[in-house]
């Protein structure tokens, strides 16, 4: 982590040599002796690293070195933000730096910058002449390839050893999955196949692949096995040396002659001709490197006798790895159920007791516990162990929940807890390990957004990568946590996407340790003493006071994150906008901030703020001062106004900014309010995502200053008139990289036909048209990588199924509010290959719908919501039988009561095969006023 805060320092240095050039003469030459200091410091951080956890004067140089990164970070945006700030002249589309660099060739600042800069420089040595002490040596000098200190050989004491000497009596919850795995085994192809057991550490994956691979039935079902233990720092020769001598040493054969002496290729052969004619099952416990398989696989003979590998793993990617050459089957192995924790618990912490019982008084306080354990084995276990030492009474045991954290770090019997879920964090590379940090800085159970999460990254510089879009790095350093077991998804799109994640409570106290070591973050409440605060990057506010962030000497902070649900004071964000101006993170998110002050402006190198969900009503004109931000998120604030200076934000590039009227009834045209934005928009040339503009604001010359805007994938647009359709259409054509568009009417009445002259933009993955049209768009059935698609007021009189049938990625297909006045819809066999979900929804006429056998194969999702007409439930809902869901809302009662069995409903064949079916009926004005009720089917039962 010390390397991380190095490189990030360095990253800014090459960054204001390359492009601020010209504001440094005379400083240049000091700012390169730092960067050259700096670089050969970095070359020995990951042998520091490595050391530190058990040496206190390698912990205090680290340390030393992460706060003289902090020092020349903080010179290097002070100099910066100074310059910026003299020079500031309110110019439309202002630029770089470079464009004023003539204004301070006499500014004071730069000698004042100089000073700062020879004490660093001063700091550097000494740091450096320091660490000799310590005779570290880089990862290149010492020969390790390893870029952690994390899953190393296993030695005495080591808490993994323990999984392999469980017993049976004693696992709990793992019978289901145990019979599962043995299936897999025992049964299927003859073909050589991979069972990989998949997740956290401390699930129970080697107890569960131990159960298994000593099962009888499984032992008798092969000629020989292996059980061989991987380490981070294992070779392909020492596992394939192990497997000889254990073969034979089970089949009572001499071990090969010169086995230790052999070469690599002989070995190998020796392995394939020794597995050749057997059926032979083997299980690596712990594999943590994603090209095993490329430096196992050529040993192990695909011979077509049934042969099995068993495989335990916290790493997806793994698994992922090893389908380009086998048959693979994944299970991922699930949290104990709350039944199963709350039965491991009492065996571990009363196991003395009589009948393995809780005492009433205990109870509540023993389930919030477990809870907290969210079923992982390995804690139950630990907590259990520690409890099972406590007298029992309630004063002992809550001394135990209130200070967990605290007993994490300091007491015995969590040792093997905090080592194992420490495992993967310590495994992780370096580019990841400030990512994961991140989830400690959000509340306990807090349902974090990926987009939120990411952007934050971003906005800190975390996501690095010049060649390709840094959303999509993002996403990839996400999707690689959750394939290394650390980050838990807890939400899906229907497109698959990651919607929220969040970590286990307990993983989130080791990552909270470790953050408090690496001054990454502190975690404040009401009565923090914020004036014994070490050095810190950043804030997160749980709860908030008059006196919070007053105390502090953080200075330097760059981030801060409000959770508080509570009233903030007046002068909050004056405050902090005063005080910490090297801010680059903002976060108000679903808060009950209302007022956001002028002096915002002062924040200079800003790149996200986020104030969604909260009370603001207005911008300041100050905020075409933030030349650095990057993000500015208004969804679902009373915004409706933009300054004209947010003209000068030229690096902007996210701006979502609407508010949706949930308190009242629902409008398709009115549901939604948008802003309106001053003449200048065209200035934004970076903007990636912008939702959404109000059209008759600007009107003709809005869609003309929209053609500048060539870098868009996201627009939303609203209130659009009939007379701007030819000028919208010419402004999407500019929009090559275009992803998602949302085009709303101003009334029902008027005709929006977007007619490109060319080609619509080729990526659109989203379309949402609310408008009427003289007929269905012909380029709609053209996009290839349309995924979802939402029709509403488009008075279509054919049946425009036929046509949007062949779409080949279409996973959504909404058709609200007449979007098709038709009586009759027809899905063909065949047709909508991919489709997960359909919604109709108000189509007034709609009375009868047919689905052929073989239409809408994947469809899991069908809601009917407020068609009057349609009466009789369509029976060509019996074809799907991948459907999980079916909603009727709002429908007649002619069709509920004929798919009910309580009033003898004779349709009740046609949905007694979906696991849920639910009747949604309004009652009252609001639109979240509603009342739902299951219909009970066999599936359900």
């Amino acid at each position: 982590m010390a390397d991380s805060a190095v490189s990030f320092v360095l990253e800014l240095l090459y960054q204001l040599v390359r492009e601020e050039g010209s504001l440094l003469k005379g400083l240049g030459n000091d700012f390169s002796d730092i960067k050259q200091e700096l670089e050969s410091i970095k070359a020995f951080l990951k042998d520091a690293d490595r050391r530190a956890g058990d040496h206190e004067g390698v912990k205090t140089w680290v340390k030393q070195l992460r706060e003289l990164s902090f020092s020349i970070e903080d010179v290097i945006d002070e100099y910066i933000m100074d310059v910026a700030h003299r020079v500031y002249h309110h110019q439309p589309c202002i630029a770089s730096l470079q464009k004023i660099a003539h204004h301070i060739k006499t500014l004071k600042s730069r000698h004042q910058i100089a000073s700062e800069i020879q004490d660093i420089k001063t700091e550097v040595q000494g740091i450096k002449e320091r660490s000799a002490w310590y005779k570290f040596q880089s990862s290149f000098e010492d020969g390790s390839t390893s870029n952690s200190r994390g899953a190393k050989d296993f030695k005495w004491g080591d808490p993994r050893i323990a999984a392999h000497f469980i017993e049976e009596t004693e696992v709990v919850g793992l019978e289901l999955p145990r019979d599962e795995l043995i299936g897999c085994l025992i049964k299927g192809t003859d073909q050589l196949s991979l069972v990989f057991v998949v997740g956290m550490g401390g699930l129970g994956k080697t107890t569960l692949a131990e159960q298994v691979f000593n099962n009888q039935q499984v032992k008798r079902h092969f000629h020989c096995g292996s059980f061989i233990t991987v380490s981070q720092s294992y070779t392909v020769r020492k596992l394939l040396t192990e497997m000889i001598q254990k073969f034979c040493k089970d089949a009572n054969e001499p071990i090969p002659k010169g086995l230790h002496e052999m070469d690599d290729k002989t070995l190998v052969t020796e392995v394939r001709q020794y597995l050749q004619s057997k059926r032979y099952l083997l299980l690596f416990d712990d594999v943590w490197k994603e090209n095993f398989s490329d430096e196992i696989l050529l040993a192990l003979p695909n011979n077509n006798k049934g042969g099995r590998i068993i495989i335990t793993t916290r790493m997806m990617q793994v698994a992922e790895y090893f389908k380009k050459s086998v048959l693979v089957h994944v299970h991922k192995l699930q949290p104990l159920s709350p039944n199963k924790a709350w039965e491991l618990f009492c065996k571990k912490a009363f196991r003395f007791e009589p009948s393995e019982q809780c005492p009433t008084e205990l109870e509540d306080m023993s389930k919030g516990i477990v809870e907290k354990c969210g079923g992982l084995p390995l804690a139950i276990v630990c907590l259990g162990g520690l409890l099972a030492t406590k007298s029992k009474t309630m004063f002992e045991w809550r001394k135990v929940c209130e200070n967990l954290r605290m007993e994490l770090e300091h007491n015995t019997h969590l040792n093997s807890l905090k080592w194992i879920l420490s495992l993967s964090y310590d495994d992780l590379p370096h580019n990841l390990r400030s990512c994961m940090l991140y989830f400690g800085l959000y509340p306990e159970d807090y349902s974090i957004s990926r987009k939120r999460l990411t952007r934050q990254w971003m906005a800190e510089g975390l996501v690095k990568n010049e060649e390709r879009k840094p959303e999509d790095v993002a996403e990839d350093y996400l999707t690689q946590l959750i394939g290394r077991s650390l980050v838990q998804v807890s939400r899906v799109g229907f497109d698959g996407k990651v919607k929220t994640c969040q970590i286990h409570d307990l993983l989130r106290e080791v990552i909270i340790r470790k953050m408090n070591e690496l001054s990454f973050c502190h975690l404040m409440h009401e009565d923090d003493e914020l004036d014994s605060v070490g050095i810190t990057r950043r804030f997160s506010i749980a709860t908030c006071s008059n006196n919070v962030l007053r105390k502090t000497s953080n200075l330097g902070i760059r981030a801060i994150y409000v959770f508080t649900r509570s009233e903030l004071p007046e002068d909050f964000v004056g405050r902090l906008s005063a005080k910490f101006k090297l801010l680059k993170v903002l976060d108000f998110e679903r808060t009950l901030l209302n007022h956001v002050p002028n002096n915002l402006g002062n924040l200079f190198h800003l790149r996200y703020l986020n104030l969604s969900h909260t009370k603001v009503e207005v911008l300041p004109r100050s905020i075409g001062k933030l030349l650095n931000l990057e993000t500015l998120d208004l969804r679902q604030t009373q915004v409706q106004v933009l300054p004209r200076e947010i003209k000068n934000l030229t690096k902007l590039r996210l701006l979502p900014v609407y508010y949706r009227k949930y308190e009242g009834q629902y409008s398709m045209l009115n549901f939604t309010t948008g802003v309106k934005m001053e003449k200048g928009i065209g200035c934004l040339k970076s903007l990636q995502k912008l939702y959404f503009l109000e059209a008759d604001h600007g009107g003709l010359d809005l869609m003309q200053e929209l053609k500048m805007l060539k870098q868009l994938r996201k627009l939303g647009i609203r209130r659009v008139q009939t007379e701007y359709s030819n000028a919208l259409s010419s402004a999407i054509g500019e929009m090559s990289h275009l992803e998602s568009l949302n085009v709303s009417a101003k009334t029902k009445d008027e005709i929006i036909d977007l007619n490109f002259a060319s080609t619509p933009p080729p990526y659109l993955q989203v379309l949402n048209l609310k408008a009427r049209v003289t007929k269905l768009p012909d380029w709609i059935p053209k996009l290839k990588y349309l995924v979802k698609l939402r029709l509403g007021l488009s008075n279509l009189e054919g049946d425009p199924l036929d046509s949007l049938q062949d779409l080949p990625n279409l996973l959504r297909l909404n058709m609200w509010d007449d979007a098709y006045v038709g009586e009759s819809l027809h899905f063909r066999g065949g047709g909508f290959p991919r489709l997960k979900e359909v919604d109709l929804t108000r189509l007034s006429r709609l009375s009868s719908l047919s689905i052929d056998e073989g239409a809408l194969l994947g469809l899991e999702h069908f809601r009917f919501k407020d068609n009057p007409q349609m009466k009789v439930v369509p029976h060509g809902l019996k074809h799907l039988k991948n459907l999980q869901f079916l909603g009727f809302a709002d429908m007649p009662p002619e069709l509920v009561e004929s798919i009910d069995p309580e009033k003898g409903g004779q349709d009740y064949s046609v949905i007694k095969h979906i696991p849920l079916v639910l009747i949604r009926q309004n009652v009252g004005p609001k639109f979240h006023d509603y009342e739902l009720r299951p219909i009970p089917t066999l599936a359900t039962v």
